[in-house]
């Protein structure tokens, strides 16, 4: 099989040039050339520059300070939410509308400004909040990734904002990094398949003429940033170069070639090498390589933090020097505009040529070009009257409703309305956990503040408007000063104890507080003990319990699960996760979500559903007995229904195959039960032997279908050969001869293989 790939190689092995990931507009161009060519120096690098908004103004009025700087450095970019709390549309109306009048009277080019819309538009009063990313991936269901998409532009243009900093697309392979939430999950193809569509529900159509209910998207974090080896957040990764080219760029490559205009790079480094600083990645694979014409922007003093943390560079300006040249074209500052005076110096020492300044200017001022910010420099919500409406709360709805799992259903659900109910925990009466970091504020905490969520239902509330008889004791509490995230506080313990004795089901919600990013980081994954005592405790009443997991990332609950009858995760489903959750226990809605992750059993056992078979081992004869046995609390697309599902006939155009042709695989689905119910059909490959060792399995294709009682659909999914390939240990992408399986649900098929191929470029169709 290697001699094979060897002998391809040869005629396989010449770089070709790719088509544009985006192809350009002549017209949109030719603007950006001519007013590129009537920039100094300065202007050049000021359209370079981000400064936050605490920078140049105190809430939403720009100081004396904030308006030199804009007028003086011609700054490019403004970034984050005025007072660090969201704001409403008119305010943001009226504070960008003032920046671009001083932009454009200071230079004629517009400002940029960018917010952190991760799940709706997180930081505008009033706006629609959907379920974050991880609830999206649960879904697996592109619809809704599209249409939170579609929202957060449309709203996002209300407030007059023309970018956000999203999607994320790390993978998210660590339950120990804290920004586990943000991401589709652990799978290449699940990440890339929802960035996509989101993208697309974001600035439309045609990337070259982003319309007035679009915006840019920003693809982050460039990339491997979901694996640090610590699982401490901008922490260190140490990912096999064959890896990060299979697995963690597949995401970033097909939204880049979906559209999207920027992307922002991992803080933290991969083998040593910061990726601020990478000129390999930054340049060649992306710039080079995928030939995309967008803009790379830092993340948060990124460049800065080669010279501090990264110790790469020996000062500021040498850091500077390093991550221009590398590729980077938009700093992050934040704060001051140092990174402008060392990047000028720089210019004139000759340590940054002309040509890599004129490249980063003509990106930022294409992107402007193509948001049709020098015609229309601002937006206003007088022309978005569909702004925070009902049509879109009934898709974060409907999102919510698909992305909750549950998990575990000894017959308990669905709940008849006239059951009297003990809800308690420290997520239940809450609205901030249901929504998580990024609402609101960046901790999340906004999201308990009346002016934002007073409107909601946390799960309490909307369980008590589902059913008749509801009691509420939370047992266990958040600290409510806010101190520290990770803690809470066994109030009411035994109060909760009594009302369950009263009670015929206790609803027991669970989980973590908010946390973002660096904040977010723990050393112990377990549920805490405050309330795993307050579910032990509940268990010995002999009240049947249903768990309510609400959680951004896995929590281990291993020694409780035998405890619960029945087990729901919802994640993080935002404001209309609690309305959703009730419908779901009363049988009004059914589940449909699935795991878009691994839930481990174990702190010291992570796992990942495309692993090596030999992490997969029994005990072992000989000296050195050991058990390696995959061991997990829940496995990568588990998820339970109201309703039976069973799958017939998988079948495949060819069994025979080469590296042209497209498969295309069927599979009936039936449900057997006694409700409708939708199901996701999830298609996975292994290849039996290959000169790499290979994952076991791998998620190619899925859909999602819906069936009445009875009912039977076929469903098409269609694989190209060269989906199956894999990065050998030298960097290069193969498809070897050979045997593969392919899946769904209990059906599998053998399938074969006729040639073997080598080559050097990334898988660009």
């Amino acid at each position: 099989m290697l001699s094979a790939a060897v002998t391809a190689l040869a005629s396989c092995d010449t770089p070709t040039k790719v088509a544009p990931a985006i192809p350009q507009d002549k017209d949109v161009e030719a603007k950006v050339e001519k007013v590129l060519k009537g920039m100094s120096l300065e202007e050049k690098i000021g359209q370079m520059t981000q400064l936050t908004s605490t920078a140049i103004a105190r809430g939403i009025d720009i100081t004396e300070a904030g308006e030199k700087a804009l007028r003086d450095y011609k700054v490019g970019s403004v970034l984050n939410t005025p007072g660090d709390m969201a704001q409403t549309p008119e305010d943001y109306n009226k504070f960008i509308t003032e920046i671009n009048k001083i932009s454009i009277d200071a230079s004629g080019i517009p400002t940029l400004y960018g917010l952190d819309h991760i799940h709706g538009v997180s930081y505008v009063a009033g706006g629609t909040l959907f379920p974050q990313e991880i609830n999206i991936a649960a879904t697996f269901n592109r619809e809704h990734a599209y249409n939170m998409g579609k929202v957060t532009a449309y709203e996002s243009r209300a407030a007059n904002v023309p970018w956000t900093f999203s999607p994320t697309m790390d993978l998210g392979r660590n339950p120990e990094w804290p920004r586990m939430w943000e991401s589709f999950g652990e799978d290449t193809y699940v990440n890339a398949e929802m960035a996509v569509a989101e993208v697309r529900g974001m600035q439309g159509d045609d990337p070259n003429h982003v319309g007035p209910y679009n915006i840019a998207a920003c693809a982050k974090h460039f990339m491997g940033y979901g694996v640090p080896v610590t699982g401490q957040d901008r922490t260190p990764s140490s990912i096999a170069a064959s890896e990060l080219r299979e697995k963690h760029f597949e995401p970033f490559k097909e939204a880049m070639q979906a559209g999207a205009l920027t992307i922002m790079v991992n803080s933290a480094s991969n083998n040593g090498m910061p990726f601020h600083c990478n000129t390999e990645l930054l340049t060649k694979w992306v710039k080079e390589e995928l030939n995309w014409d967008g803009m790379i922007v830092t993340d948060w003093a990124d460049i800065v933090n080669l010279y501090t943390r990264e110790r790469v560079a020996s000062s500021q300006k040498e850091a500077v020097k390093l991550a221009i040249n590398a590729g980077i074209d938009m700093s992050m500052v934040p704060y001051d505009c140092t990174f402008a005076d060392d990047l000028k110096a720089l210019v004139e020492e000759g340590e940054v040529s002309m040509s890599r300044i004129d490249d980063a200017a003509r990106r930022i001022l294409r992107v402007k070009m193509r948001l049709g910010l020098f015609e229309t420099p601002d937006t206003y919500l007088a022309d978005y009257p569909e702004f925070g409406g009902e049509a879109h709360a009934k898709l974060a709805y409907e999102a919510a409703v698909e992305s909750e799992v549950l998990l575990k259903n000894n017959g308990i659900l669905p709940l008849k309305k006239d059951v009297r109910i003990l809800v308690t925990g420290p997520n239940a009466n809450s609205m901030r956990t249901l929504n998580g970091g990024w609402s609101y504020t960046w901790q999340g905490h906004g999201a308990s503040l009346p002016q934002f969520t007073e409107r909601f239902n946390t799960i309490y509330e909307a369980i008590d408007q589902k059913f008749d008889n509801v009691t509420y004791v939370p047992g266990v509490e958040y600290h409510l000063d806010g101190t520290d995230w990770k803690f809470d506080e066994a109030t009411s313990i035994k109060e909760a104890v009594a009302a369950a004795r009263r009670s015929e089901v206790i609803i027991a919600c669970v989980g973590e507080n908010t946390y973002c990013e660096t904040p977010g980081n723990d050393v112990d994954l377990n549920l805490s003990k405050n309330q795993k005592d307050l579910v032990n405790a509940l268990a010995a009443t002999g009240r049947p319990m249903i768990l309510i997991l609400n959680e951004g990332r896995p929590r281990i609950i291993n020694d409780i699960e035998p405890l619960a009858s029945a087990i729901v995760d919802v994640l993080l489903p935002s404001n209309y996760g609690g309305d959703a959750l009730a419908s779901l226990l009363c049988g009004e809605e059914n589940f449909s979500g699935k795991l878009p992750f691994t839930y481990p059993k174990y702190t010291n056992k992570f796992a990942v559903y495309d692993y090596k078979p030999a992490e997969n081992q029994t005990t072992m004869a000989g000296t050195y007995n050991y058990n390696a046995v995959m061991d997990v609390q829940w496995p990568f697309g588990h998820g339970l229904s109201y309703t039976t599902f069973e799958y017939s006939n998988l079948s495949v155009s060819q069994t025979e195959f080469d590296s042209s042709d497209v498969l295309k695989v069927t599979v009936d689905v039936t449900n057997t039960g006694d409700v409708t119910g939708k199901e996701s059909v999830l298609l996975f490959s292994s290849d039996y032997y290959a000169s790499s060792t290979p994952d076991v399995r791998r998620l190619r294709a899925f859909d999602k279908v819906e069936l009445a009682p009875g009912e039977t659909k076929t469903v098409e999914l269609e694989l190209k050969a060269k989906d199956l390939a894999f990065v050998n240990y030298y960097g290069k992408w193969t498809i070897e001869e050979g045997d593969f399986a392919l899946s769904v649900g209990n059906q599998s098929v053998d399938i074969h293989c006729t040639e073997t191929l080598v080559w050097e470029q990334p898988d660009i169709d």
